[in-house]
């Protein structure tokens, strides 16, 4: 269910890191950047949220995950044993969960959040889709069947743990090639409309890999863009919102140009 998460403070958004999805070299580079961030927001009091695709491909089968980004995922069990635990809202390549997550302190989503910004009202998601009609933003057909738990229960029971995540592996590659091409324009009109609709002042997602700030009289959309490429994230610091990237080398946030 969707709800209010209350952790308050300074906070850092990030999404679209598709951990996974690359040769063996730079997958280890975005886990260890992953984790420098981490660490920054540990040392400097940033709560953490993510929006959906940290990873390429997750689909957890009963007694078996994906080995993938195991000691970045140890360093978040350390972080939300000793913050709290982060908000993680899944996304269409990492949404095939089954427990896994939360095992490690995350508090999962799977649709959006709010969270309360010193008074204003910021909503989270991924971007995809909402299963809430009244949001008016309905997945694609193919994401809806890919989540729904009988296609799941079926593909687990046809494909071994191997074949399956190798497939799911092969797929998310290609679709990551494919999806970003009607989303930005989509996302753009859907934030405003529903800013200008409803008592939300500010809306952030990822999903089309284009990082964008859009400010409007009666709101701000923000699109979060990739890590794995513009390292770029939001943080909520002294009652400001802001997009900006991560510099893994001198291991701080700097502006983002013509956001």
């Amino acid at each position: 269910m969707s709800g209010q998460h209350t952790k308050t403070g300074k906070k850092l958004f990030v999404s679209d890191a598709h951990l996974g999805g690359f040769d063996k070299t730079l997958n280890r580079k975005i886990e260890l950047e992953l984790i420098h961030l981490i660490d920054f927001c540990e040392n400097n009091d940033f709560d953490m949220y993510i929006l959906g695709d940290l990873f390429d491909y997750w689909m957890e089968y009963p007694n078996h995950r994906p080995e993938l980004g195991e000691e970045l995922l140890e360093r978040f069990e350390k972080y939300n044993r000793n913050t709290g635990s982060t908000l993680y809202i899944t996304g269409n390549h990492d949404n095939w969960t089954n427990g896994y997550f939360k095992t490690v302190g995350f508090k999962i989503e799977k649709n959006h959040h709010f969270v309360n910004l010193d008074g204003k009202k910021a909503m989270l998601l991924h971007g995809d889709g909402l299963d809430d009609p009244s949001f008016n933003l309905p997945r694609p057909l193919f994401h809806r069947i890919l989540r729904n738990p009988n296609f799941v229960k079926l593909y687990q029971s046809v494909l071994s743990p191997d074949t399956g995540l190798d497939i799911m592996m092969k797929f998310s590659r290609l679709a990551r090639s494919r999806e970003v091409t009607e989303a930005e324009k989509n996302l753009n009109n859907w934030a405003r409309k529903q800013l200008e609709s409803s008592d939300t002042d500010f809306i952030l997602c990822g999903h089309d890999h284009s990082p964008r700030r859009l400010n409007f009289d009666f709101g701000t959309f923000i699109n979060l863009g990739t890590f794995y490429q513009h390292k770029s994230v939001a943080v909520y610091n002294n009652s400001e919102l802001t997009l900006v990237s991560w510099n893994d080398e001198a291991r701080q946030l700097t502006p983002t140009p013509n956001t």
